[in-house]
């Protein structure tokens, strides 16, 4: 069973017309995108979106990036994704499910990693900048 997480957001995104192919089915790579969205509105909700992260002197590339597609969305189709955190104190790691909104049908699971790179030198972090740890613990019970 995976990983439930300690925080999670949930966001809707209603499949435009643009990210179907000629069979209506959303292409492989438009998920990549519906996952951004939930991540940022977690980070956004942890009080550490992209802007944050930048002033903070870090930023936070993916490095892992994993997708397992079950059912294909289809246009117009309302979709739940809800992103939880799962790791945080030497990475960032995210699950995500992806599911009909109305049904409640699991439709595509992933994951990411984004490790803390320092903006200055361009190391990578070994540990998590204590502003991220700091920001979890907010959201912590």
């Amino acid at each position: 069973m995976r990983n439930p997480g300690v925080f999670h957001v949930d966001s809707e995104i209603v499949v435009p017309f643009f990210d179907v192919d000629s069979m209506h089915v959303v292409w492989h790579g438009h998920y990549v995108k519906y996952l951004e969205v939930a991540r940022c509105a977690l980070l956004e909700r942890l009080g550490q979106d992209y802007r944050r992260m930048q002033a903070s002197g870090y930023m936070w590339p993916v490095i892992d990036l994993q997708l397992r597609y079950i059912r294909g969305a289809t246009f117009g189709q309302r979709l739940k994704v809800r992103a939880s955190l799962v790791e945080w104190e030497s990475r960032l790691k995210i699950h995500y499910l992806i599911s009909d909104a109305d049904t409640g049908e699991r439709m595509t699971r992933a994951s990411t990693v984004q490790v803390a790179v320092h903006i200055e030198s361009g190391e990578m972090q070994l540990a998590s900048p204590q502003v991220m740890l700091d920001a979890v613990a907010k959201v912590l019970p």
